[in-house]
């Protein structure tokens, strides 16, 4: 395999992040420039809480309710909420059924008491009961899990302003442990290239999916360094990331991915498009910092001329009884 040199790298692909620091580098799409907010101020804002993972215990409870808190007392309030998938924790493989339900209803009574906002979402690895058996699981895990959201299917579009979100649904079945990876099945994948198609170019498009499409700090996450490679598993990031990058290229109003999943905080600009990695608001799964992350949610603004802002909010998770 060819060494891609460091001057080569850099000509094509800008990342910023905790543990990276590259410039923004212009691709043949072009980048919004800078802007003063007073003179160009965001057409709407809209807070990303992912991987909240609740399950009985104070820190959890506390800890959600506090993000809820936070996000609606803001004086400049977001007009909507995407939760990012990973509601519930659901972390043991023999975890029964009773025991999933009480996580779900205690999501739901939390989100019913401490918010206002509207809400929609993306379904994560670990809404799905079953999620880390074998594929045959996985059919009514995700039933189960679009019943709790209210929705109709996994994937779906919805517009705010002259923004499309595209939502889409990550998680891919396997016949093996873990039962996931990420990826887009052919029935999805022609879902969305019809919708890229049907949006008008003049209208932007904000892609969301509960695992990263691209991300620099999927890289710092379990044993994914021998003594001369990275390696990032395909349940960390999307296994068909090549193609929907490629896809994306073809659509120069797609202004900006988001996702979660990784517990991390990162920014990752390639071919023009902003992948947003949003971190947690569990942190380490309400033990406090996962690697140099504390629980966070994000705050991200929609400028009418394409532009997309972020503002990282590390809220006071333990204040609360």
């Amino acid at each position: 395999m060819e060494t891609i040199s460091r001057l080569k790298f850099l000509k094509y692909v800008g990342v910023s992040g905790a543990a990276l620091m590259l410039p923004k580098i212009s691709s043949s799409r072009t980048d919004t420039p800078s802007l003063d907010p007073k003179a160009d101020p965001a057409v709407f804002r809209m807070a990303h809480l992912t991987d909240i993972h609740v399950e009985a215990g104070k820190e959890s409870e506390a800890g959600f309710a506090n993000a809820l808190q936070a996000v609606n007392s803001l004086a400049d309030k977001p007009e909507f909420i995407l939760n990012g998938g990973d509601s519930i924790m659901n972390s043991a493989l023999n975890l029964s059924r009773e025991r999933v339900k009480n996580q779900w209803d205690l999501f739901h009574k939390i989100l019913l008491d401490n918010n206002s906002l509207p809400v929609h979402h993306c379904i994560g690895n670990h809404d799905l009961y079953g999620w880390s058996s074998p594929n045959q699981a996985h059919v009514k895990g995700k039933k189960w899990a679009l019943d709790e959201y209210k929705m109709d299917q996994p994937y779906y579009a919805f517009e705010k302003g002259n923004w499309k979100f595209i939502v889409l649904d990550s998680i891919h079945g396997r016949d093996t442990i873990p039962g996931y990876y990420a990826k887009l099945d052919e029935t999805q994948t022609t879902w969305l290239q019809n919708e890229l198609e049907k949006t008008p170019a003049t209208q932007f498009v904000c892609i969301v999916s509960h695992i990263p499409i691209l991300a620099v700090c999927t890289m710092f996450i379990g044993k994914n360094k021998d003594k001369e490679h990275w390696s990032i598993p395909n349940n960390a990031l999307h296994a068909d990331a090549n193609e929907l990058t490629a896809l994306f290229y073809q659509h120069p109003n797609i202004k900006a991915c988001l996702s979660g999943h990784i517990h991390l905080v990162d920014h990752v600009n390639y071919l023009g498009i902003d992948y947003f990695c949003n971190g947690a608001v569990s942190g380490s799964w309400w033990k406090g910092n996962y690697h140099q992350f504390p629980p966070s949610y994000s705050i991200m603004s929609f400028h009418d001329n394409g532009k997309v802002e972020r503002e990282v909010k590390y809220y006071n998770w333990q204040n609360a009884t």
